[in-house]
């Protein structure tokens, strides 16, 4: 354990206790914060994220209780240890009801502190590696990030559903970063074959003399550097699912090669004599028209036909911005778990202007903008400010707004008022004449909504 990296706040009334505990942890090695304002504290510690909280129970303000309560809302994984002079057992149960990991009388022995700190640092460390093991087999196939309250997404899930249970092959067809291998994966992990391999191809990845070797495995001796025989990936999946992806890219020769296994369910390996049959799900998918590419001749249109049986749709997030909202609030459960940061939250402008941008990378874009805002915002909240450049950049430049059906009229009429003022005028006659008010009612919504230089005025 690198105990600089360790962050411990002491909050006790008592000053000469507090600054003793924080120097003597501190010789420890530990980064040490002291407060002797317990309200203080809580909004420090809503600011800053810390491992372990050492607090008094009796304190004017906030009691060590009420402040365990504050700090767990916002940092579940923080762990407290409390002291109290009232060393009575109904206040040791109490303290450990509530979510205390252990509890210190006073006068305190600095002996015990130090173990107990040790102790309770070790447990938050395996209950971290806890939560790491269950995020990677959680990000195997992510099937949860199937959300969504749209039609198209609605229709995604059943298709998803209807097919699970089949060995029907499944083209998936979609924009680059719409999902298309998590579909893939949550019918194979909704499939028999959930027990079996799920193995993945990218299809553009693979040169063309290297395609058959990889697909269907070689022999000892097969060409040069054939030192062992060497199994495909046919044979890798066999009794589980074999995903295609970009199969759009896939040479001619490669196509006839695929088409022939899809047609016989039997291959040989490259320089091999044996006839392999194997038991294989296939699963293709694609960021082309491919019915284009068979009119132009590019894609082999019975393999086409072979590959289509049930098509999947995934559509472009620009389609389904209401859907926003839910994958933001899953990403930011999915990165602050796996950075080991406090849970975080979009105000209604940020998300806003995140339901207006066309995000042409699609899903895994806004995936990778919330990873970036989980690791880069110090605060709970995401403001505008805290977005990426581009994504403000192009807000300058928005003339319309999106309302999430069910957000609060307040909230609707201060982003109406935002976006009146800031893409339309800044003079604020002309804008109340805009949006139907006068200008009085207009200066006094400034007011009540913090619009105005010197924010949290309220109006008379």
């Amino acid at each position: 354990m690198n105990k600089s990296k360790v962050r411990i706040l002491v909050v006790d009334d008592e000053q000469g206790l507090c600054a003793g505990l924080q120097e003597a942890l501190r010789r420890e090695g530990y980064s040490v914060d002291a407060m002797t304002d317990s309200t203080a504290a809580a909004r420090l510690a809503e600011e800053r994220l810390y491992n372990l909280v050492i607090s008094d129970i009796k304190m004017p303000g906030l009691s060590g209780l009420d402040l365990l309560a504050r700090v767990r809302a916002h940092s579940r994984d923080t762990l407290f240890i409390l002291m109290t002079a009232y060393g009575t057992v109904e206040s040791a149960v109490e303290a450990m009801k509530q979510g205390a990991y252990d509890y210190l009388p006073k006068p305190i022995d600095m002996k015990r502190l130090r173990v107990l700190v040790q102790k309770a640092l070790e447990f938050q460390a395996v209950v971290a590696e806890n939560n790491e093991l269950r995020l990677r087999l959680q990000t195997r196939a992510e099937t949860g990030l199937l959300v969504g309250e749209c039609e198209s997404m609605r229709a995604v899930a059943r298709l998803i559903e209807e097919v699970a249970n089949s060995d029907v092959t499944v083209l998936i067809e979609g924009e680059s970063g719409t999902g298309k291998e998590i579909v893939a994966r949550s019918i194979h992990v909704q499939s028999a074959r959930r027990d079996r391999p799920f193995v993945s191809v990218n299809c553009a990845a693979l040169a063309e003399q290297l395609l058959e070797a990889e697909l269907f495995g070689h022999v000892k001796g097969a060409f040069t550097g054939a030192v062992a025989n060497k199994p495909g990936r046919f044979q890798l999946a066999d009794g589980g699912t074999l995903f295609l992806d970009e199969i759009g890219d896939l040479s001619p020769k490669g196509q006839g090669d695929l088409l022939r296994v899809l047609e016989d369910g039997a291959f040989r390996m490259v320089g091999g004599s044996e006839l392999i049959r194997v038991n294989v799900r296939i699963i293709a998918a694609t960021n082309k028209q491919l019915q284009d590419a068979v009119g132009q001749g590019k894609f082999r249109e019975d393999l086409f036909y072979r590959l289509q049986i049930v098509p999947i749709v995934m559509p472009p997030l620009r389609e389904r911005a209401e859907d926003i909202p839910l994958l933001v609030e899953r990403f930011f459960e999915h990165f602050t778990a796996k950075h080991k940061r406090r849970r975080k939250r979009m105000s209604a402008e940020a998300m806003q202007v995140c339901q207006r941008f066309p995000w042409p990378g699609n899903v895994r874009q806004l995936r990778n903008v919330i990873e970036r805002v989980v690791i880069t915002c110090p605060g709970v909240e995401v403001g505008v400010s805290q977005l990426p450049d581009f994504l403000r950049e192009y807000d300058r430049n928005a003339t319309t707004f999106m309302v999430r059906p069910g957000t609060p009229l307040a909230d609707v009429e201060k982003l109406l008022i935002r976006q009146t003022l800031t893409h339309v005028t800044s003079n604020r006659e002309d804008a109340a004449r805009a949006l139907g008010i006068s200008r009085r009612a207009l200066q006094y919504k400034l007011k009540q909504y913090g619009l105005l230089e010197g924010e949290g005025q309220q109006p008379e």
